[in-house]
């Protein structure tokens, strides 16, 4: 182990292979359940834009209280976000995890009761604050099973389970919405909520069961595997303090990123929310066939997710990627809005705006841990997540404003394009010396 980090190129080389081979054999323990997990929350996210042609139809509500009510997702979620994290720091991930798929499976399932638009409201509030904390507290526990020269790869493996939400989760929601509309006296959007919320009851039962809080709990690693992941994981971690929430604020360039995620964010929800509102209304189709186009821009995202990730791992120059990724959305959200009745050339931009702002979340989320460690990363990370959930707050009522005002998406798309331009050139621009450092092993 010491000779990987100062003795000869020999035995550096050997515990680089063994360092590797721990650190599948962890990925393949943790990254399964966690995959699930995360695709059953974006599904939560998402299901609500799948839903909406059939529950403003039966319940008769505007675009703008459709998409104040998607909102308020957000508000309980930035509300509850960094209390949440720090309450995973003093408890434990695997008990803090457990409560949060539990709470917001319920949540989401009692969907199916809402008769007015406040019952919407207050729902959707209540799925924020349950949900509030399972992304930032996530990557905050990955960070403490990995080295930083492999959370490109496995920070996308976990988002990477958002683009299969989109994938899969379109046409089953299709699917429900058009097979099951009226089964057992329920409209095919409340089959959806439950579809969507009771399995996570089960998953948070497996949480508890199959996921330890730190490597030294790992009962599955040998003690010289525990060793030497730990011993990485310090290395990487040696020129970064261990600070407070406040200090972790106080770093320069946190409030900067957190900017960067909210621009990000605008993007981000721009696309699930609005995405199959815009394939619908150019191609005419059913909920089913419209939910098999919508999974178009999440498997272009999987794809780059995947490519970007390895690349991003392989340079260390992580704000490049995110930069790079951001002007693909931007370039996707203009061929949007230029495109918007056309619906061969509109999935050519939804394509790259799916492969642009879907990738781009993950090679993000590479950049928080090159700042802090221990409770300011658990609370910094929770912070910079709950600034750039403001983005799902404006992005949905923004454009459902632009539409009702003006009959046209088109004006609030080019905006949203605009507002990736600018998190790209900050990307590039402005980030202070320890964010632009590369992180690659040498």
């Amino acid at each position: 182990m010491t000779a990987a980090l100062s003795g000869s190129p020999a035995a550096a080389e050997v515990d680089a292979v063994s360092e590797d081979g721990i650190v599948r054999k962890v990925a393949w323990r943790l990254m399964p359940l966690i995959m699930i997990c995360y695709m059953f929350a974006f599904f939560d996210r998402i299901n609500i834009s799948f839903a909406k042609f059939q529950l403003q139809s039966d319940l008769g509500f505007s675009n703008v209280a459709y998409g104040l009510g998607a909102s308020m997702f957000v508000v309980g979620y930035v509300i509850f976000e960094v209390p949440s994290n720090l309450f995973l720091y003093r408890v434990g991930a695997r008990r803090w995890i457990a409560r949060i798929m539990i709470s917001w499976g319920i949540a989401t399932a009692l969907m199916i009761f809402i008769r007015t638009e406040w019952h919407f409201y207050a729902l959707r509030f209540l799925i924020g604050a349950m949900e509030a904390g399972f992304a930032p507290g996530i990557l905050y526990y990955l960070t403490l099973w990995f080295p930083a020269s492999h959370r490109g790869r496995i920070t996308s493996f976990m988002f990477v389970a958002s683009a299969f939400s989109g994938i899969f989760g379109a046409p089953v929601a299709g699917l429900i919405l058009g097979g099951l509309n009226g089964v057992a006296g329920f409209a095919g959007w409340q089959w959806l909520f439950l579809a969507g919320g009771l399995p996570c009851l089960v998953l948070g039962v497996l949480v508890l069961t199959r996921l330890d809080d730190r490597i030294a709990d790992a009962r599955w690693l040998s003690e010289p595997e525990k060793a030497l992941l730990s011993s990485r994981i310090a290395h990487h971690n040696r020129d970064i303090g261990d600070h407070s929430l406040l200090g972790a604020i106080k770093q320069p360039g946190f409030l900067m990123i957190a900017l960067i995620y909210f621009l990000l964010q605008i993007g981000s929800y721009g696309l699930n929310f609005w995405g199959p509102d815009l394939i619908k209304t150019a191609s005419g189709g059913q909920a089913a066939s419209v939910g098999f186009l919508t999974a178009i821009p999440y498997i272009c995202g999987a794809i780059s997710m995947m490519v970007i990730g390895r690349l991003s791992d392989a340079s260390g120059e992580r704000p490049k990627f995110v930069a790079g990724l951001a002007i693909a959305a931007a370039l996707g959200f203009f061929g949007a809005g230029l495109f918007d009745k056309h619906i061969v050339p509109l999935m050519f931009a939804l394509a790259l705006l799916g492969a642009g702002i879907v990738a781009s979340i993950p090679t993000f989320w590479t950049l928080p841990a090159k700042l802090v460690t221990g409770v300011g990363a658990a609370g910094g990370i929770a912070l910079i997540n709950t600034l750039g959930q403001f983005g799902g707050i404006v992005s949905p009522v923004m454009v459902g404003w632009v539409k009702d005002l003006t009959g046209s998406t088109t004006p609030a798309l080019y905006g949203i394009g605009v507002l990736c331009l600018v998190a790209a050139g900050l990307a590039l621009f402005a980030m202070p010396a320890s964010l632009r450092r590369s992180d690659r092993v040498i």
